[in-house]
C-alpha cells in the first residue's frame, strides 16, 4: 500500500509550508496540524500563503486528543512542530523542552501504542546537534573540537584549535558520523527528538527519516521574528534601514541552502527507502560566511549600509560548519539546484511584497541576551 494521505505539523511555518505545496502538486492528500504560535504567526491566524488544497487544524502536538486521530489516518508523518531559536533556548528552557521533547514524545507513543497505518515518519532535525563541525588537523587529522571557552572568545581568539596539540585547525565539511556536542538546550532537544524517532523507528520497524537541516532560507521567513534564520534577521535590519548585527568578525562558515532545495530532498525521502532509519544532511554543500550573507543581501537590495560587526561573542555559538551532502546524494539522488545569488534575490523579491512586512524585534532579543550574560564581551 502507497502513501498517499501526509500529516505535517507545523505545516504553516516556513519549511513546512513548502513542503506542503510540494506534497500537493505531487497529487497527495495533505492535513496540517499547527498551533500558530505567535512568535512565527504575530496575527495568529492562518497565513495567506497556505495552499487552499491542504486541511488544516489548530492544535499542539502535545494535545493527544487532537493530534492522535489524526496520526492514526495517516499514511505518513512529517514532525516539524517545533520551538526553534538556540539563543532564546538557553533561557527558555522548560518551553523548549516541552515543546521539542515531549511533542515528538507522544508522537512515538501513539505509533507504538495505537492502531495506525503509518508507513514514513520524518522527524525534523537540525544542524544544531553537532555544535562544532568537522575539522582537519594537519598533523592528527580529522578532529572536533568542543565548545570554545568564555575566555577564548572575550580574547577575540575566533577559531578552533586541534583538542590533541593545539594548532589551528582547517574546517572540513561535516559528515553525519561526526561526533556531536549538544551546546544549548535547542540543539539538545533536536539530538533528543532524532534519537528517540531513529529508535523507536529501528525497534517497531518504522521507517523513519531524520533530516538535519544546515541554514535554510527562502520565502516565508518570518521577517519580524529575531529569533528565525540569520539570512532574515539581516534582511529585516537592512529593508528597516539598519545595520545587520554581525557577531565575532563574520569569519564564520555556513552552509545555506535554499527552501526549494530542502522540498526536494523531502520528498525524496518521503518516495525512496535509501535514508530509512538514517539522520541524513540538508544543505547545499557550499560554504559562505555570515559577513558575505550581510553583503550579498544589501548589494541585492541595493543598499549602502554596512554590516556592523560586534567583536563580540555568543556562549551558545559555533565557528563553522558546513554540510556534507554525500549521503543525501549517493542514496537519494538529491542535487541542490539553486545557486545563492537567485536565493537571496527571490527572498529579497518575496520580503518586498510580503503583506507581514518587516518589524525588526533584534534589538530587544539582543537586549535579552546581555541581560541573561549570554553575550561575551572583548577584554579590554
Amino acid at each position: 500500500m502507497g502513501i498517499r494521505k501526509v500529516l505535517v505539523t507545523g505545516g504553516a511555518g516556513y519549511i513546512g509550508s513548502h513542503l506542503v505545496d510540494g506534497l500537493i502538486a505531487q497529487d497527495y492528500e495533505v492535513v496540517v496540524l499547527d498551533s500558530l504560535v505567535p512568535q512565527v504567526h504575530r496575527s495568529g491566524t492562518w497565513p495567506s500563503y497556505v495552499n487552499s488544497r491542504a486541511s488544516y487544524i489548530q492544535g499542539d502536538v502535545r494535545d493527544r486528543a487532537v493530534f492522535q486521530p489524526l496520526v492514526q489516518v495517516a499514511d505518513a508523518v512529517v514532525h516539524f512542530a517545533a520551538a526553534v531559536s538556540i539563543g532564546q533556548s538557553m533561557y527558555e528552557i522548560d518551553h523548549y523542552v516541552d515543546s521539542n521533547t515531549r511533542g515528538t514524545a507522544l508522537l512515538l507513543d501513539i505509533l507504538v501504542n495505537e492502531s495506525h497505518q503509518v508507513q514514513k515518519v520524518i522527524v525534523a532535525s537540525s544542524i544544531g546537534v553537532y555544535g562544532e563541525g568537522a575539522y582537519k588537523c594537519e598533523v592528527h587529522g580529522q578532529v572536533a573540537p568542543g565548545i570554545r571557552s568564555k575566555a577564548q572568545l572575550a580574547a577575540r581568539d575566533w577559531e578552533q584549535k586541534c583538542p590533541e596539540c593545539n594548532r589551528p585547525v582547517m574546517s572540513v565539511p561535516t559528515p553525519e558520523h561526526k561526533t556531536l556536542y549538544r551546546d544549548n538546550i535547542y540543539s539538545m532537544s533536536k539530538y533528543h527528538q532524532e534519537e528517540m524517532a531513529l529508535l523507536i523507528g529501528r525497534t517497531y520497524g518504522i521507517p523513519v527519516v531524520a533530516p538535519r537541516f544546515f541554514n535554510v532560507y527562502g520565502p516565508r521567513q518570518s521577517l519580524s521574528n529575531p529569533y528565525a534564520g540569520v539570512a532574515a534577521i539581516f534582511l529585516s535590519r537592512l529593508l528597516n534601514g539598519h545595520q545587520p548585527v554581525v557577531f565575532e568578525d563574520g569569519g564564520q562558515l555556513r552552509d545555506f541552502v535554499s527552501i526549494h532545495d530542502v522540498v526536494s530532498c523531502l520528498l525524496l525521502m518521503l518516495e525512496q527507502d535509501g535514508a530509512d532509519y538514517l539522520p541524513v544532511n540538508i544543505g547545499s554543500g557550499k560554504r559562505v560566511r555570515i559577513m558575505e550573507i550581510a553583503q550579498t543581501l544589501a548589494k541585492l537590495l541595493g543598499n549602502s549600509v554596512d554590516p556592523q560587526i560586534t567583536n563580540q561573542g555568543r556562549q551558545f555559538d559555533i565557528r563553522h560548519n558546513t554540510a556534507d551532502i554525500t549521503r543525501a546524494r549517493e542514496q537519494l539522488g538529491y542535487i541542490p539546484k539553486v545557486s545563492l545569488d537567485d536565493g537571496m534575490t527571490e527572498l529579497i523579491e518575496w520580503a518586498r511584497t510580503t503583506p507581514d512586512g518587516a518589524v525588526d524585534f533584534f534589538d530587544q532579543a539582543l537586549s535579552e541576551l546581555e541581560r541573561k550574560g549570554l553575550l561575551v564581551k572583548p577584554k579590554v
